[in-house]
C-alpha cells in the first residue's frame, strides 16, 4: 500500500471506528459480521436514501442482528472516488459503492457498461447492466479480489455550464470537466477539451474558469448548488452515471451462508428500490434547477436549453464513431469481441476499433 492510502486508510478508520452502533437487536446475535463500507456523495439521493440507511440500520435489522453496517460517504471521508477499490482490495472498507468510470484506469473493461451517449433511456441501461454484469463481476474479482453485488444508476448526466450554450455547435473549444474516460471522449468527439475534476471541486473551478461547463447527473447538479454558478442546463444526455456496490471477497467469504443469502437478498431489494428512484429524477432536478415546479426545495434560474434533431443526430453519430471506436482499441480485441456478444445485440451497435 502507498504512502497516500495509508494515510487515507487511516483516517478512514479512524472515521469509522468512533461511530457508536445504535441498533438496539444487536446483543440477540452470537457472531455479528461487522462491515465497515463507504459511500458515495452524502448530499445526494442515492447515499441519503439508500446506501446510508441500508448499512446503518437496515440490514441489521433484516438480519436480526447478524449483520451490523457502519457507512460513512466518501465525502465525509475526505476520498474523491478513484482511490476507493484499492481501499476495499487492501481491507480498509469490506464494502463500496462508487462508480465504474473511477475504476476504469485498472482497466478499461469497467466502462462497457455505461459508454457516454450509447443508451438513452433508463429501461434500456437496465438490459446493458444484466447483460454485462457477469462482465463486471468477473474482472472486479481478478482486479480487486471483490465481489460485485449491484448495479445501480445515478440520474442521466447532462452538460451545465457558466457561459451561454444553445448547442452541441457550442461546445466546441470549451473545457468541459469530465469523470471518466468514456465522457472525455464524448467531449472531444464534439470539440470540446475535457478536464478531469473531482465532484466536490466543480463549483470553485465553474467560478474560476478552470472549465466552462461540467458533466454530472441532473438530480446531483440542484443538490450540490451547481445553480448556483453555472448559468446554462443543456439537457443533452451523455450518460447515465451507472454505479456499482462491491464487497472485498475476503469478508464474503468469512461470512456463514445464512449471512451471504440474507445480505444477497437485501440488497437486490436495495437495488430495485434505486433503480425506480432514478427514473423518477431527472424530470425533478431539471425543474428545481430552471426555476420550474419545485416542492423538494430552492428553485434555480438557470437557462433551459435543451437538444434540437440535429444535436441528438451527431450526438449518436460521436457515440458510434469516436466513443464505442475509442473504446474499442483501449479495452482491446477480446474485450471488445465480448461486449459485441453481450451489450451489443441490445443496442444495435459494433465495438471495433478504427483501424
Amino acid at each position: 500500500m502507498t504512502m497516500k492510502l495509508k494515510s487515507l486508510a487511516l483516517a478512514a478508520l479512524t472515521v469509522l471506528g468512533t461511530q457508536p452502533l445504535t441498533l438496539t437487536n444487536v446483543s440477540a446475535a452470537d457472531n455479528p459480521v461487522v462491515i465497515k463500507a463507504v459511500g458515495t456523495w452524502g448530499n445526494l439521493t442515492n447515499y441519503s436514501k439508500h446506501e446510508g440507511p441500508f448499512w446503518n440500520a437496515l440490514i441489521g435489522e433484516a438480519s436480526k442482528g447478524t449483520i451490523i453496517g457502519e457507512i460513512k460517504p466518501m465525502t465525509e471521508l475526505g476520498l474523491k472516488g478513484f482511490e476507493i477499490m484499492r481501499l476495499v482490495k487492501n481491507g480498509v472498507f469490506d464494502f463500496a459503492f462508487g462508480l465504474p468510470g473511477y475504476v476504469a484506469a485498472e482497466n478499461a473493461v469497467f466502462e462497457g457498461a455505461d459508454l457516454s451517449s450509447l443508451t438513452q433511456d433508463i429501461e434500456t441501461e437496465r438490459k446493458v447492466a444484466e447483460a454485462y454484469f457477469p462482465t463486471m463481476e468477473k474482472n472486479f474479482q481478478e482486479i480487486y479480489n471483490a465481489k460485485l453485488l449491484m448495479l445501480y444508476p445515478f440520474p442521466s448526466q447532462t452538460l451545465w455550464c457558466n457561459a451561454e450554450v444553445n448547442g452541441l455547435a457550442d461546445l466546441k473549444g470549451k473545457k468541459i470537466r469530465v469523470y471518466s474516460t468514456s465522457l472525455g471522449d464524448f467531449v472531444e468527439g464534439a470539440g470540446g477539451v475535457s478536464v478531469t475534476v473531482a465532484f466536490g471541486e466543480v463549483i470553485p473551478a465553474l467560478e474560476k474558469g478552470v472549465v466552462d461547463c461540467a458533466i454530472t447527473g441532473t438530480m446531483s447538479a440542484y443538490k450540490a448548488n451547481w445553480q448556483q454558478v453555472a448559468t446554462h442546463a443543456y439537457t443533452l444526455r451523455v450518460g447515465w452515471g451507472l454505479a456499482f456496490g462491491a464487497m472485498n471477497l475476503d469478508k464474503w467469504n468469512s461470512m456463514s451462508a445464512e449471512q451471504q443469502a440474507t445480505l444477497s437478498a437485501e440488497i437486490s431489494s436495495l437495488n430495485e428500490r434505486m433503480w425506480a428512484e432514478t427514473a423518477t429524477e431527472d424530470e425533478v432536478a431539471i425543474a428545481c434547477i430552471t426555476g420550474g415546479t419545485c416542492e423538494i426545495g430552492e428553485k434555480g434560474a438557470m437557462t433551459l436549453v435543451e437538444p434540437s434533431t440535429e444535436d441528438l443526430k451527431k450526438r449518436d453519430q460521436i457515440a458510434s464513431d469516436v466513443i464505442l471506436a475509442r473504446w474499442a482499441e483501449r479495452c482491446g480485441e477480446e474485450c471488445a469481441e465480448n461486449w459485441n456478444n453481450t451489450v451489443g445485440p441490445i443496442l444495435n451497435l459494433e465495438a471495433k476499433a478504427k483501424q
